[in-house]
This record gives C-alpha cells, structure tokens and sequence, in this order.
C-alpha cells in the first residue's frame, strides 16, 4: 500500500504553530518535489522570510559584518518623496524647489537635515556648498513661517562659508543678500557683500571673466540694497548704497562690462527714490539724518543720478522718463527779461542755457525736461529775444500768480530752479545794438548774478567752435565766479553718424574735439567737462542732469 505523502505533510504543516516548525515543513514539501510554492498561506510565507532575514544576518555577524540600513528622510512630495545616500544633487534641487513654492516646512527641514547632517562635502560631485546656498535662499524666502527657516539659513551660510569658501559662486552670494535684505536683515547682507563679493586686490586682472562676474554680482546686490530701502522709506541706508554705485562706476567701465551685458534697474530703483522723496516732501516720512557719512541731496534721486552717471549708459527711454518725471514735476515760464532789472528774485539757483543763433537751446531744454514745447523751437536763427526765466518745481497753483497776480499759499519745492534760455549769438538777424545789448546783459550777468550755478555753453558738434564761441569762452573765462560750473555742450552728434535713431549714439570728429579742446584751453576755461548731445536721439540727457543738478542743489 503506497504512502500518501502529500497528505502527510499537509498535516504537519497543521500540527506546526511556531515559525521554525512552519519553515520545517515547507522544507518536506520541497523534498518531496510535490509541493507548489503559489500554495503557501500567508503566515507560512511570512515566517520563511523572517527566517531568511535571521540566517543571513547570522551569517553576516560570523564574518564580522553588520550590515547599516540605509536611513531614509520621508519628504511630503510624490515626485521626491524620500532622500537617502543614493539621492542625486539634482533630487535635492526639486525638493527645495517644492518647498520653497509650497511653503512646506517640514520639506525644508528634512532638506536642511539630510544636506547638513547626512553627507559630506563630497555629495553630489562636490556640488554641496551650491545647494546650500539654495537651501539658505529658500529657507530666507519662508522666514514668515517661523524662527526655524531663519536659523536654517544662517547655519547653511555658516557652512557654506566655512567649508565652501574658494568655491563660492558670485551668483549664489548676490541671491542670499537678496534673501537677508528681505528679512530686513542689513548687518548679516552687508556682511556677506564684504566677505564674498569684495573687490579683486588692485594689482589682480579685473577684465576676466570671473573678475567680472564677482563686479556684475556685487554691483546687482548693492542695487538690491538701494531699490530696497527707497522703497520701504529708509532713505539714508539707500543713499549710501548709491553712493558705492557711484565709487563701483570706473571700475565697471575698467573691467569692460558694458550697459547690455549689466542691465542695471535703474528705472526701479529711480520710483524707489522718488516715492521716498514724496514723503519727505509731504512730511509723512521722518529721517534720521544722524549718520555722519551720508548727506542727503535736496532730492533723493540725484543720489541715483549720480550712481547712474558712473555708469555705461544705454540711454534708455524708460530710465529717463522715471527720471525726468522725478526731477521735473512741475514747469512753468516764469518771465522774460532783457536787463538785470527783469530778471525774478535771485531766490533759488540758475541754468544758463547759452550758445549762437540756431545752435539747439530751445530744444535742448525741452529735451532735459522731457517736456515737447516747453521752450519755443524755430528754424528762424534768433527768435529768442529775451532771457528767457523757466521754473522748475514751483509752489503748485504759481501760474497764478504769475498769469493773474493773485497770491498763492505754499513754498516751492527745495529742488526748484531757474532754466535760463538766453538769445542766440551771431546769425540772428538783429540790429548791431540788440546784439551788444544782449553781450553787455550777459557779461553782467555771469558776473553778478549771485545765484547762477550752471553754465551750458552750446557748439555745433558738426562743426566746431565759431568766432561767436571763442567770445563766449573768453567772457567767461574772465568773469565766472569760481561757483558756477562751466560745461561745454556739443549738439546735433547724431548728424554726423549714418543710420537709425535707435542705433545712433551720436560722435564728433577728431579735428571738431581737438579744436574744442584748444578753444577753452586758450580761454582759460579748459577744465570744463565735454557732453555730446542730441535733441533727436536724446543723447546726454542724464548727463546733462549730472551737472544742472548744481542750479538745484544751490
């Protein structure tokens, strides 16, 4: 009679409640080759792992091995839910990612755990220190979620900086300054500006390329600090970054960067400084003007004037829209005179707009205050016939009382100013006695007039300094007193360059310059500063502003 083995050992499997016995008896079905693993319950298989498990760790112990699971960090995303050994740099960017646009804590705090605690300095082909600094920014980004992200940061910058120090990136630096300035952190922004985006040492080759990535960085993160603090109305802090924008100007120029390759807000940070200053105009804004190394300017946008002059100019309409509206609020004509008896109280400082006949006063006037007719433009040589007294940022309502007499409560604004467009010299048809009536009234008022600041003096850049010119130089070169600017204007540069108004930057000839040069030299008024200008291209406008800025500072 045959065994029936099958049945045998199905009972012995119903006999054997512990896990050894369990495994005994897969074992007799395996030996007996009639049994079909698919068969096994549940518990039956869940008992031959676990024993499975015991002998290879019992196996690994005898050979002096024991084995280090794995620890996993459990993220709240699907697409990166966990981050362990195996994770890749680029699994860490899209779990900071995710966290910073979700504002999920918890994501950043395992981030910062695993990259801070987890890995060395080796983790992700050396890599660590940029991810950190992502880890920094983002952590920045969630400070309103709670001291935490804060503290996360500030340990990450500390790392990076301390073990990352010769690897750093000038980019990565310039977006954790962005990070502390948005948690009004100034002390820790400055900081980090010092000590990752200082200056190259004066004898180091600033025109590489990575001298001028650290110059592009830190030149954007003292913008930021500018734009910044205009905006939140702190006014002296945002001045003394226009001021290191202005001391950075000749070493962007040195370096070779250009106005395409920096693309400077400068738009933003110029409405930053203008709805500041309109609080301090309004008295809604009190400052704290205690620092002794930072003057206020009457106006807080020549403080981004004077930032923007260092710099290469693309001569954007943009840039100088926000400008000339912030510098030009108000225009009005004030008077006409012809003798120094016309001319309005000497309450205020002055621009003087001279040149000979045709020469493009009036358009240049209109030019720099962005205004379309302000001053009247002819083809006729000489319509100007008098001293022509143009007021800038006036008490509101002064049309008044220039028109009908009436009087009107208010001051006028402490940036106000006289622009003085005088008549043209040479080919304006005029009798011989106009003519010295006019040279006889500027003469005197060059010399006395005690609150003339600024003297444009206007020659054709197509052609030089004329007989007209030299007389020019030569009166003031003998009459200008040492507080009023002398600045040579050289107009219509755009004529002697072919093509669009948008590509033309307007030049003079070599022969046209050094002629120039030679005039004032001879008149003792060499010194005087050269701008090319071009009421079609709009060409000098802000530099024009750079030095009319004296008229209303006076």
């Amino acid at each position: 009679m045959g065994l029936d083995l099958n049945y045998q050992s199905n009972k012995d499997v119903q006999m054997l409640t512990s896990d050894e016995n369990r495994c005994d008896a897969l074992h007799i079905r395996q030996s007996t080759q009639l049994y079909d693993t698919k068969k096994l319950s549940r518990p039956e298989r869940k008992a031959l792992e676990r024993k499975k498990k015991q002998q290879k760790k019992n196996g690994n112990e005898k050979n002096g091995k024991k084995k280090v699971q794995p620890k996993t960090l459990k993220l709240h995303s699907n697409n990166i839910s966990e981050l362990t050994k195996d994770s890749s740099a680029d699994d860490v960017i899209k779990a900071i990612k995710r966290s910073q646009n979700r504002h999920d804590v918890h994501d950043l705090r395992v981030i910062a755990k695993f990259l801070m605690d987890e890995v060395d300095e080796s983790f992700g082909f050396g890599f660590r220190g940029s991810l950190l600094a992502r880890l920094a920014v983002a952590a920045l980004h969630m400070s309103n979620d709670g001291a935490a992200t804060c503290e996360i940061a500030a340990r990450a910058i500390e790392i990076r900086k301390t073990e990352y120090k010769s690897s750093m990136l000038p980019m990565e630096s310039s977006a954790i300054i962005r990070g502390l300035l948005r948690i009004h952190n100034v002390t820790d922004a400055f900081r980090v500006l010092d000590e990752e985006l200082s200056l190259p040492e004066d004898d180091a080759d600033i025109e590489t390329p990575e001298n001028q990535e650290l110059i592009k960085h830190r030149v954007y993160s003292i913008s930021s600090i500018a734009s910044r603090h205009f905006f939140e109305n702190e006014p002296v802090l945002a001045v003394k970054a226009c001021k290191m924008l202005t001391e950075l100007g000749p070493i962007v120029h040195t370096c070779g960067l250009t106005a395409e390759e920096l693309n400077m807000p400068w738009a933003r940070i110029i409405q930053g400084a203008a709805q500041c200053e309109s609080a301090r105009r309004d008295g809604s804004l009190e400052i704290d003007e205690s620092s002794p190394d930072v003057k206020l300017p009457c106006n807080l946008v020549f403080s981004v004037l004077n930032a923007m002059t260092s710099f290469p100019s693309n001569n954007d309409d943009e840039t100088y829209e926000a400008l000339s509206n912030a510098l030009v609020r108000r225009t009005l004509f004030n008077t006409g005179a012809v003798s120094m008896e016309g001319c309005p109280e000497a309450d205020r400082g002055e621009a003087v707009f001279i040149g000979r006949s045709n020469v493009g006063k009036s358009s240049l006037v209109n030019m720099v205050t962005n205004r379309k007719s302000l001053a009247y433009t002819s083809k006729r040589p000489g319509k100007t016939q008098q001293f022509n007294y143009f007021a800038v940022n006036d008490k509101p309502g002064k049309e008044k009382e220039v028109k009908y007499g009436d009087y009107v409560p208010g001051d006028k604004d402490p940036d106000s100013f006289y622009m003085v467009d005088v008549p043209g010299f040479g080919f304006a048809k005029v009798p011989e006695k106009q003519r010295q009536a006019w040279s006889d009234f500027l003469a005197e008022y060059i010399k006395n007039r005690s609150t003339l600041r600024v003297i444009f003096h206007l020659i054709d850049g197509r052609h030089g300094p004329i007989d007209e010119d030299n007389n020019i130089m030569k009166q003031i070169g003998e009459t200008k007193p040492d507080n009023v600017q002398y600045v040579i204007v050289l107009t219509k540069a755009d004529k002697n360059v072919k093509g669009p108004n948008v590509t033309n930057m307007g030049k003079v000839s070599k022969d046209v310059l050094d002629k120039v040069i030679d005039t004032a030299r001879k008149n003792n008024v060499g010194t005087a500063p050269i701008i090319l200008t071009s009421s079609e291209t709009k060409l000098g406008r802000d530099e024009m502003w750079k030095y009319m800025r004296h008229a209303a500072e006076a």
